[in-house]
């Protein structure tokens, strides 16, 4: 297996406060009573022209790039509806839709290790859930890698579910198994999905 390390780090340990790599992050479980309080100020609102710089440069510290490579096809991050999150004037996160066969497609979200747990992720996921609602769209989709298991953990904590699993997609599309979120072996792209109106 290949190492790999982005040249950003991607969360942010709340004991020490260190910034993490990718590959150094772990997870702890904790109780409900010790999870941080949502005290962060923020609003959420479709990108203008003018953020093209910032979403770039959030792309390019999650991922190296705008362009995103899932269900056997490639997502342009410029090219598709971009929700921002702001905090104290500044990009605190981000969420990438795009439509796809009539449905709607999550191509990118993150957030800055920052403004990690304080509710970014849940307030880009309901806007972008009101945006595909509002364009008629029934389902939103969205794939992730096998090793990345705080957002497996996010997206199932807010109506996901497994669709399917596409084996052994994302070294084929490498050439090899790089070390992802906490050194897991990257080699597997999970589909996910959940209906846009909930059932009552």
């Amino acid at each position: 297996m290949d190492d790999f390390d982005l040249p950003y780090p991607q969360y942010h340990c709340p004991e020490c406060g260190r910034d993490l790599p990718l590959n150094e992050a772990r997870l702890t479980v904790t109780c409900a009573s010790h999870q941080p309080e949502d005290d962060l100020a923020f609003v959420v609102r479709e990108a203008k022209p003018s953020d093209r710089g910032d979403i770039e440069e959030i792309c390019d510290r999650a991922l190296g790039e705008t362009e995103i490579d899932m269900f056997g096809t490639t997502f342009d991050v410029l090219k598709s509806i971009n929700l921002i999150a702001e905090a104290n004037e500044a990009l605190a996160g981000l969420l990438s839709l795009s439509l796809r066969r009539g449905e709607a497609v999550i191509v990118l979200l993150s957030v800055y290790p920052d403004y990690q747990g304080k509710g970014v992720g849940a307030a880009l996921l309901r806007a972008a859930q009101a945006y595909s609602r509002d364009h008629g769209l029934p389902l939103m989709r969205v794939a992730i890698s096998n090793d990345d298991i705080p957002l497996l953990y996010f997206y199932m904590r807010h109506g996901f579910v497994i669709s399917d699993i596409d084996v052994g997609r994302l070294v084929d599309d490498s050439g090899s198994a790089i070390a992802g979120f906490s050194g897991i072996a990257v080699r597997d792209e999970i589909h996910m999905l959940r209906p846009v109106c909930e059932h009552r």
